[in-house]
């Protein structure tokens, strides 16, 4: 079966800058005539009568035959880079395809049973397969790049030993149009690093979810309480990493009757707007109502190691009283208390 993909940047995560607008091949070429190909060749310097003959080699270029391609077939498209998503790893580019050098075996094992997990949700068929080898079927791509359709096949491989944790993917087959054509190195290099990225994108979105998770779970033990500030203007205290209580502020807040308009995690800072829910939510919740105005307020987190740091500021960007934030506090640890009781 043949798998097809259109090539987008948010899924896929192509590293590469923007090429020139229009068709495919305006993409592809250089938007300038081709006169320089008509150019007539050197010819020998024909001394006038009685002139001596001097030569420099200064700036000579010797004869050779030169490899590549001329004219419309240069291929101007930024090239493809691939995607450092996976720790302690690193890439090795050669004629052959891409290497992944992987820092230990564990981190080479995952990737193998996710690049076999990718295989089998995309419904890639297979050619051959073994303990340490795949050859898929053909790959179709939809790109506004090419002038048709493409394919691709694959071989992914894998080895390990005591110094070296090595992943490859090689682009092994080509065609246009439904139509092979033997490979040019422009296309395997191109392709076989669009599928390294397919693979290490995904890698990346597993770390991501494996970190949510225990972001969760250390969500569920977070203590909250009011304190004070080095300036002694009082804070919720919240005793959990910054990047733990920035991850489940959101959701928290959004069940209180908050609704987040804004967060910029380098700043700490989270814009909202909030509407007071009804006497019976509050009643169900067992606590008083929030001591706030419905109205837009700006929630600032502080990194405190070990701890994260909250305030609260109104519209105007005045804090709020210390009687608004003890109501605050008191809903928060109730929240999260209860959420950790279903």
């Amino acid at each position: 079966m043949n798998c097809n993909y259109r090539l987008v940047l948010t899924a896929v995560m192509v590293a590469s800058l923007a090429a020139c607008s229009g068709g495919a091949e305006r993409r592809r070429q250089a938007n300038q005539d081709f006169t320089y190909l008509d150019s007539k060749p050197l010819e020998n310097w024909s001394l006038p009568a009685g002139a001596e003959s001097f030569a420099a080699t200064d700036y000579a270029i010797s004869s050779q035959v030169y490899q590549g391609e001329i004219g419309s077939a240069v291929d101007i498209r930024p090239p493809q880079q691939v995607l450092a998503l996976i720790p302690g790893a690193r890439s090795v580019q050669d004629a052959d395809g891409v290497t992944l050098l992987l820092p230990k075996p564990t981190v080479l094992a995952q990737v193998w049973s996710l690049t076999q997990r990718i295989i089998a949700e995309r419904n890639i068929s297979l050619r051959s397969q073994s303990a340490n080898a795949i050859e898929t079927d053909w790959v179709n791509w939809m790109n506004d790049d090419e002038e048709a359709e493409v394919g691709s096949r694959y071989r992914i491989e894998k080895s390990s030993d005591p110094e070296r944790h090595s992943f490859k993917i090689s682009l092994v087959d080509w065609r246009e149009g439904g139509v092979e054509k033997p490979v040019s190195l422009v296309n395997k290099v191109r392709y076989s690093i669009l599928m390294t990225n397919l693979v290490t994108s995904q890698y990346d979105q597993l770390l991501r979810d494996e970190a949510r998770v225990r972001a969760e779970e250390l969500v569920k033990q977070i203590p909250i309480s009011l304190g004070k500030d080095r300036s002694g203007l009082p804070v919720i205290i919240a005793r959990a990493p910054y990047n733990v209580f920035w991850e489940r502020l959101p959701p928290l807040v959004t069940e209180l009757g908050f609704t987040v308009e804004s967060r910029n995690r380098s700043q700490g800072a989270v814009e909202v707007k909030f509407r007071s829910p009804d006497d019976e939510f509050w009643t169900e919740l067992g606590v008083k109502p929030i001591m706030l105005d419905d109205s837009t307020y700006k929630l600032q987190l502080g990194d405190l190691g070990n701890r994260t740091s909250m305030s609260v500021t109104d519209s105007n960007g005045k804090p709020i009283t210390e009687e608004a934030l003890n109501t605050i506090a008191l809903v928060f640890a109730t929240a999260i208390e209860r959420d950790n009781s279903q």
